[in-house]
């Protein structure tokens, strides 16, 4: 059997850079450290966004956020919040930001290529008056995650341009088994399978808002 191309790692910066090339200005000057009026205009349009986080030692979590398009509410040219909703009670970022404040945000509009990036420093807060601005459903948040923005950008579509993640004949969801089917696959439960099917099923959206 004829051997592959042995691992070479990239170890240095000088040696990223040597393989692909410094960033052309124009990506390098759209770093901003304030809202724009066009970020707002992307907060107010974005249903959906990524929290990344990383714990006291290096341990990283993702988190989606979602909710109606304009969610994150907008206190000043310098500070958002996004409103904490039911889950499952893990709150692994949160626990992260208790111990490294330091978080990275990415916000999606559906049907656009380019994404919102925003990187800053965050804190847990429980109450405030503009808690009753992020009312959904009847939900007030117990929570809000409140961001100093330090760095905001707009990331250009190639990614999702590759994926073709918006064209709906991409789509194939039932390449995989049902998200029950997955759970007890890959977890012990005490639930059975039927059960787990039940508790996913159609009235899972009826406790969107709900403990």
């Amino acid at each position: 059997m004829t051997e592959g191309p042995a691992v070479v790692e990239v170890t240095s910066e000088a040696e990223l850079r040597a393989l692909l090339g410094a960033p052309i200005p124009r990506a390098l000057a759209k770093e901003r450290v304030a809202l724009h009026a066009r970020d707002r205009e992307w907060l107010a349009a974005s249903p959906f966004c990524l929290v990344a986080t990383s714990g006291a030692d290096g341990a990283c979590d993702v988190s989606p956020k979602g909710d109606p398009p304009g969610f994150t509410h907008v206190i000043d040219d310098t500070t958002i919040a996004i409103p904490d909703r039911p889950g499952n009670r893990r709150v692994d970022g949160f626990l992260n930001i208790l111990a490294n404040p330091h978080v990275g945000l990415l916000y999606v509009v559906p049907g656009r290529n380019e994404t919102l990036r925003v990187n800053g420093r965050a804190r847990l807060v429980r109450e405030a008056p503009y808690f009753d601005e992020m009312i959904v459903k009847g939900h007030r948040p117990a929570l809000a995650l409140v961001v100093e923005i330090e760095q905001i950008f707009f990331h250009c579509g190639k990614s999702f341009m590759r994926s073709s993640l918006w064209k709906p004949e991409t789509w194939n969801p039932d390449a995989l088994p049902s998200h029950a089917t997955i759970v007890k696959s890959v977890q012990q439960t005490e639930e059975t399978l039927e059960e787990l099917e039940k508790y996913y099923g159609a009235q899972y959206a009826t406790r969107l808002y709900s403990s």
